[in-house]
């Protein structure tokens, strides 16, 4: 589905604040489109090659810049067990070491995490802790069984020992284990087996969209697992379990990553990641508060919040919804196919600044009143917390407003590396932040 007249005036009323019409179909098992599809490089560093250095053009030296992502990912992967560390080496088998990167708050093994880790990696060129962590979500978390609900995915938590938590996947862990496979087939060409990168790769984007329902039994009864994405409209589901009214989760919403789904993975399936594509590219609009830019943490297809997976209140931004400004200013910077990414990053960056850039919390109402963090056993009460410093310092990269955008770039680098209690997502989001605003979080291309 193009931006025809009718998609741009809904964009247009979303931007000036009037609400769009539910004008999306559910329809999860509709037929795909064909497979021809002319591409649109955009403007952005996909076209150019140019990735924008944000700490550069705010004065700080290469070298400083490039001390500083070495000591961040020394610290979070190599460093002090206790205190820093969150990627734990796990001995060996027949593929090679093993590792696996721990949710430190929850003492579990996550494929958010794990995918992110291998992210991390391959951005820097670290093949022995990329091949680790692979090894170790091939080992035990990936689902063989072909009678299995959630066979050809992964397991979405685990125990360090490998103990699945779940026998079901989460869809934003397959997304970023696709990309990351994709990079590192790139970068790292030739590889056998589980390191032959790119086939396992394709292998796991056609499972996400075409995956047949499989049903099994768990420790609840009798459940189903289907493909991750929706059909039509094209966007990515909360959870691949079928269900009467399924929905979505803004933050899993990867515009720029499907643009290369679309080049470079199962060429029957380019026109629909070209769709997923520009769907999410609107649907950051529809979802994003027009007040404050705020999304929600789980959103009906429309855009509108949807009841909490945790109980019966509708959606909020918390820590899921951290990452939504990201994604929409990455696809910005590789591709410059949607102006409205702009407007969205000046107006969460105007509300942030006026909570204080150095003062805000972690969670909000989506029109901007603050929620205090919930007081569980094992959650330690979170005051500024570090992933949200760096997401909203990678929303510079689509922000017009350069005063205000360097506010949150400057408040990046002067963030201390996230340890102790919550190491793990503020850490990883805060290191992937470091390589977005430097410019070194890229596309990497196929070797020559």
């Amino acid at each position: 589905m193009g931006i025809g007249s009718a998609k741009l005036a809904v964009t247009f009323l979303m931007l000036v604040g009037v609400p769009a019409s539910s004008h999306r179909l559910v329809a999860q098992n509709a037929a795909l489109p064909t497979p021809s599809v002319v591409f649109d490089n955009g403007s952005g560093a996909f076209a150019t090659g140019r990735y924008p250095d944000l700490f550069l053009a705010d004065g700080h030296s290469e070298a400083a810049i490039r001390a500083k992502i070495e000591t961040a990912y020394h610290q979070l992967f190599h460093g002090d067990p206790q205190t820093q560390l969150v990627v734990f080496p796990a001995g060996k088998n027949a593929n090679g070491p093993l590792a696996y990167l721990t949710d430190w708050a929850h003492h579990d093994v996550r494929t958010e995490g794990m995918s992110y880790g291998m992210m991390i990696a391959v951005q820097l060129d670290r093949k022995a802790d990329f091949d680790a962590l692979w090894n170790w979500v091939m080992t035990y978390m990936y689902v063989s069984d072909p009678k299995a609900p959630g066979y050809e995915f992964f397991r979405w938590s685990c125990k360090p020992d490998g103990t699945p938590n779940s026998q079901t996947p989460a869809p934003d862990g397959e997304e970023f284990f696709a990309m990351a496979l994709l990079f590192a087939g790139n970068r790292w060409p030739g590889g056998h087996g589980i390191y032959d990168y790119h086939a396992k790769a394709e292998q796991l984007l056609t499972a996400m969209v075409h995956r047949r329902v499989i049903t099994g039994i768990g420790p609840r009864g009798p459940y189903s697992v289907g493909p991750e994405m929706n059909q039509d409209p094209p966007l990515v589901l909360f959870v691949p379990g079928i269900m009467p009214n399924p929905f979505t989760d803004p933050s899993y919403h990867l515009p720029a990553f499907y643009e290369l789904f679309a080049r470079w993975g199962p060429p029957a399936d380019r026109a629909y990641w070209e769709r997923a594509a520009t769907e999410s590219r609107e649907f950051f609009v529809e979802t994003a508060n027009p007040k404050t830019g705020l999304a929600p943490d789980y959103a009906n297809f429309d855009g509108s919040p949807a009841k909490s997976w945790f109980g019966n209140q509708y959606s909020h931004f918390g820590y899921d919804a951290w990452r939504v400004e990201r994604n929409w200013s990455v696809d910005w910077s590789w591709w410059r196919k949607a102006p409205a990414e702009q407007v969205l990053s000046d107006r969460i960056q105007k509300f942030f600044a006026s909570q204080g850039v150095e003062t805000y919390g972690p969670m909000y109402t989506l029109d901007g009143q603050p929620i205090p963090v919930p007081n569980r056993p094992g959650v330690t009460p979170e005051g500024h917390p570090g992933g949200l410093v760096g997401t909203n310092a990678v929303a510079s990269l689509a922000a017009m407003n350069h005063a205000r955008a360097r506010l949150f770039t400057e408040a990046l680098w002067n963030e201390p590396i996230p340890s102790g209690f919550s190491r793990y997502y503020d850490g990883m989001l805060y290191l992937m932040s470091l390589l977005h605003v430097s410019g070194e979080y890229r596309i990497i291309l196929p070797s020559q």
